[in-house]
């Protein structure tokens, strides 16, 4: 079974590669995911390192070992005047099949999902391109405007402060009901530019990062957002509300665990004692649905599912 698990995923990667590098984030990845992803997780945005820098969101991907956490991320846009569309889940004959994200003059549909950070579910009010310069709206994102000075501040496109519906996933029962507008309809049509290098490797990172695992962090990674992609440690990386909790509880956990052996052994080399000693019960939060963080350094937060099987 392990084998032909192996085999089906080495097949998808190879048709991944086989498409066309301006079409691979736009298709839908053939391959159905019968449970759908986990909440988006709770964090704050890292400030944006340098101008020009595009915000990406986080978004739960889905491999061999189940769904992990692709961290959201700061990155550079292709070339001046490209937005990023975030990609979803939608559910549909099935199965939640993937949607990937691309580079394109306008952001298109990502299933009515509030990532949060300017994509609360329809287009982008992060920032804009003005000429060849990226401007960002500091009323959203999280800008040191002593290192970034192209800033504007438009609050009225915030229409809250902290994110109520996590909900990752487009269809189904729980999922978004958004429909695609006529201008995000338009903007699938347009010419789309493949994730760079930079996002690829990233991904790639977090594909291989354990503790990125929704089995292992139940919802809440320790790498929820960094300022740079790839860097997954250090000044600028931010964990989701929960994640210290978590690693509290497994050390907890652990220290019982130990605990309990101890007394067992010492029962079974001393039988006359008549003692014994009950395994102690599984503990663990809601990995669906943890607690909402209001956000310490910046107005918006992240929500709900989303992720991708291939790239």
């Amino acid at each position: 079974m392990h084998r032909l698990k192996l085999i089906h995923w080495v097949l998808l990667a190879l048709l991944v590669l086989a498409l066309p590098a301006t079409s691979h984030a736009q298709i839908a990845v053939g391959v159905a995911v019968h449970i759908g992803p986990p909440a988006l997780p709770v964090y704050v945005q890292p400030v944006c390192p340098a101008p020009g820098y595009i915000w990406t969101p986080g978004y739960w991907a889905y491999g061999p070992n189940g769904y992990f956490w692709v961290p959201g991320t700061w990155v550079l846009a292709p070339t001046p005047g490209l937005l990023w569309t975030p990609g979803y889940w939608g559910w549909g004959a099935g199965g939640y099949f993937w949607h990937g994200g691309y580079w394109g003059p306008h952001v298109g549909f990502y299933g009515g999902i509030n990532y949060g950070f300017g994509y609360g579910g329809v287009g982008f009010v992060g920032g804009e391109w003005r000429g060849g310069a990226f401007f960002y709206n500091s009323a959203v994102s999280a800008v040191n405007v002593n290192v970034v000075h192209n800033t504007y501040v438009n609050k009225t496109v915030v229409n809250n402060t902290t994110n109520v519906n996590r909900t990752s996933f487009n269809g189904g029962t729980g999922g978004t009901t958004a429909q695609p507008t006529a201008a995000e309809q338009a903007a699938a049509n347009e010419k789309h530019i493949a994730p760079t290098a930079a996002q690829n490797q990233h991904y790639q990172a977090a594909s291989t990062n354990p503790s990125l695992r929704n089995s292992v962090n139940h919802g809440n990674p320790a790498v929820a957002a960094t300022a740079h992609a790839g860097t997954f440690s250090g000044p600028g990386v931010i964990a989701a509300h929960g994640a210290t909790e978590n690693a509290a509880l497994a050390k907890t956990n652990t220290q019982a665990n130990a605990t309990n052996q101890a007394k067992t052994a010492n029962t079974s080399a001393n039988p006359k004692t008549g003692t014994t000693s009950k395994p102690p019960k599984p503990q663990g939060g809601n990995a669906g649905h943890p607690a909402q963080e209001k956000p310490k350094s910046h107005p918006q937060e992240s929500k709900e599912h989303g992720g991708k099987p291939g790239r």
